[in-house]
């Protein structure tokens, strides 16, 4: 009776607070979740009423844009209030798998390669193919992760050690966020614009959607974001957030697709500029 008379008041919150990251990445599921059943109905009433299917394919694609703002408040959650478990970051990652991984791929299917393509086509085919290596070198990429996460010290011989200021790899998020953003920006069914154009934009597709898998699984670093925010940068996070949101109200769609394009591409430009800048660097010193 001592005892528990003498536990602190605060022991019961603190308990609570662990449930508040879980609820972030149960909405993360929700969204992807609903983004897949919307991407089922817009196919479905694509043959019949295209502006009806836009506005399921325009839904779903907002659900995976959601679901990113949940996954990014999450972890930043749990790190503030220190209720971090392996656990919740295996959860957070089998959630990832659904909406970042299943759900885009779905979506795609249904707007572009689903309606353009007669099943058993090479381009049918060529497009499963495609969505199946997106999934799984996502879901590479969340295991490798999740192994840096947990256990730096197996992976420390002959891997990159873990870095908190970048990602090894594009993570899943902005990869699946990416084809989400292009069909927020362009919601109608790609057969509603034609046969010859819409198998272009279909292979211009794939090959967005094999660059993105291969960058997923690269060893390219892409910036985490995780310590910025602290002192002055405080100031420059505050702004820039505020103009993103501001953006995003006003003109999603633009919004939306210049800035998972940005985020998808810095990697890649980063370490070509450091590359070179290498290269120059001794000629420089020879002279």
């Amino acid at each position: 009776m001592a005892d528990e008379q003498n536990q602190s008041p605060h022991r019961g919150l603190k308990k609570g607070l662990y449930v508040i990251p879980t609820l972030f990445t149960a909405a993360n599921v929700a969204m992807g979740f609903l983004a897949v059943l919307a991407s089922i109905r817009g196919f479905h009433t694509s043959f019949t009423d295209p502006t009806l299917a836009a506005h399921y394919f325009d839904l779903a694609g907002l659900g995976i844009g959601l679901a990113i703002l949940f996954d990014t408040v999450d972890g930043r959650v749990a790190r503030a209030t220190r209720t971090a478990t392996e656990i919740g970051v295996q959860f957070d990652s089998l959630a990832d798998v659904l909406t970042f991984g299943i759900a885009p791929t779905a979506l795609v299917y249904g707007w572009a390669f689903a309606g353009v393509f007669t099943q058993g086509t090479f381009g049918h085919n060529l497009s499963v193919i495609f969505l199946f290596v997106f999934l799984m070198c996502g879901i590479f990429r969340l295991a490798r992760f999740n192994l840096q996460s947990t256990r730096p010290r197996v992976l420390a011989e002959g891997t990159a050690k873990l870095d908190k200021k970048n990602f090894v790899g594009l993570p899943i998020p902005p990869a699946g966020g990416l084809l989400a953003a292009i069909v927020h920006f362009a919601p109608a069914p790609l057969s509603s614009y034609g046969e010859r154009p819409a198998h272009y934009y279909s292979y211009a597709l794939m090959a967005l959607i094999l660059t993105l898998a291969i960058l997923m699984v690269s060893k390219i670093k892409h910036s985490s974001f995780k310590t910025i925010g602290s002192g002055r940068q405080s100031y420059v996070l505050i702004l820039g957030l505020a103009a993103m949101a501001m953006s995003m109200f006003l003109y999603s769609q633009y919004a939306l697709v210049v800035i998972a394009g940005i985020y998808v591409s810095h990697g890649l430009i980063w370490l070509i500029f450091r590359n070179i800048s290498a290269k120059l660097r001794p000629s420089a010193t020879d002279d």
